[in-house]
């Protein structure tokens, strides 16, 4: 039976080539477009999660701030100030947390024989490196070795690197950071760097020796990560634990920043979906055009051969066998079109590479770029919506044969 009706199919086809190619072109057509708009789709939230993955995801940064409430006795506007004592508090407090750092910086003065410049530097945890995601391009991290022994050793930027050593090597050498003499004994991969964002140019210091360069009793900022999806609860409860512990509202947002990296993540896993849904759907419709000239083709083909329907029905073929054949030629066409509009959709993939996106406002952001992937999920989606569109186109010119009567299928001329 499936033998005999797929080679039916092959003989009307056959039989209207040209008809049957620009009919397959219109599916091909339809299928690519629908395949390319949801790769986009997906290649789009990949560059965001990109960009958020280059500054880390399940990333807290706590800054204090001053109250704007009158909470615990204290008259609003006092100065929250943040120590070493805070960082215990909240370690032993949250255990969900994996690493944390408190963070003192100041912008100092960086020499190296007769070039000098003014950049960033931070004494932090060597866990630092982990929280903000940042990766070794040359040399060693400082450990909590060099923490304990208050060790003069930095880890500089790429752009410190390039400013200060140009194209010499800079491990090994002695920088001064204030007039303080500190050995480079690493040197950071390159990061996403929008406009004039010094990323790049940040000097990593051991907290304690920062100490020669900064009183560090109060700290600018506390970062850390953590290991639950559930981001919410842990912000309100280092809201609720910083509140009691500095007398503040804790619903007073002035007196404690806090910076939620995962809030932002998801308000754009949301735009990303918003636009799959939105490119689906056009998708959908363009391959809609694809099938409704399918639809059309095949019901002038049922007109066509009106007689041959007569034929077969006073022979003894029943409505379904009729039903079935013009289902099984629609479907047939779909089936070979939308192969053939997959492929050529891997080839508009391949050819295009990369489309440029961050990279246009950042520098070192080509992963922020949206490249069109292909991957499983999409190409079933993509099937899916192309056999409910064949199904459908196919279906309604099946019908209108299977119910033609016989002996009006036979007069007719």
């Amino acid at each position: 039976m499936m033998r005999d009706l797929l080679q039916e199919s092959y003989n009307a086809m056959r039989h209207n080539r040209r008809r049957t190619a620009l009919t397959m072109l219109g599916m091909a057509w339809g299928i690519a477009t629908v395949v390319m708009l949801l790769a986009y789709g997906d290649g789009f939230g990949r560059a965001c999660a990109n960009i958020f993955a280059n500054f880390g995801t399940k990333l807290f940064i706590v800054v204090p701030g001053r109250s704007s409430m009158q909470a615990g006795g204290q008259k609003a506007g006092a100065q929250v100030r943040i120590t070493l004592d805070d960082i215990d508090l909240l370690t032993t407090n949250i255990p969900q947390i994996t690493h944390i750092t408190p963070s003192c910086g100041k912008d100092a003065t960086m020499q190296y024989d007769n070039r000098s410049f003014t950049m960033p530097v931070n004494g932090e945890y060597p866990n630092t490196f982990a929280i903000r995601a940042l990766t070794l391009d040359q040399g060693r991290l400082y450990n909590p070795e060099d923490q304990i022994q208050r060790a003069r050793v930095a880890v500089i930027g790429s752009d410190t690197k390039e400013k200060l050593f140009s194209g010499r090597n800079a491990l090994g050498e002695h920088l001064r950071i204030d007039g303080i003499s500190f050995e480079v004994i690493g040197i950071l991969s390159p990061k996403m760097q929008q406009g004039d964002d010094n990323i790049n140019r940040f000097v990593y210091v051991p907290f304690t020796t920062m100490s020669d360069l900064k009183d560090t009793h109060y700290l600018d900022a506390v970062w850390f990560n953590y290991e639950t999806n559930d981001y919410q609860r842990i912000e309100q409860s280092v809201r609720y634990i910083m509140a009691a512990q500095h007398k503040f509202n804790p619903a007073d947002r002035r007196a404690l920043f806090v910076f939620n990296l995962m809030e932002q993540v998801n308000q754009f896993e949301i735009i990303t979906l918003g636009l799959k849904i939105l490119l689906g759907i056009i998708g959908t419709l363009t391959l809609g055009i694809g099938g409704v000239g399918l639809m059309n083709i095949m019901l002038v083909s049922v007109t066509q051969r009106t007689r041959e329907i007569g034929i077969e029905k006073a022979l003894g073929a029943r409505r379904r066998h009729i039903f079935l054949q013009f289902l099984a030629e629609a479907l047939a066409i779909t089936f070979i079109g939308g192969l053939l509009g997959i492929i050529l959709a891997y080839i508009v993939a391949f050819s295009v590479g990369r489309l440029t996106l961050y990279s246009a406002m950042a520098k070192h952001a080509e992963a922020g770029d949206i490249r069109l992937m292909i991957n499983p999920v999409t190409l079933l989606v993509a099937v899916l919506i192309l056999g409910a569109v064949g199904l459908i186109s196919g279906m309604v010119p099946a019908i209108r044969a299977s119910r033609l009567d016989p002996i009006e299928a036979l007069r007719y001329e």
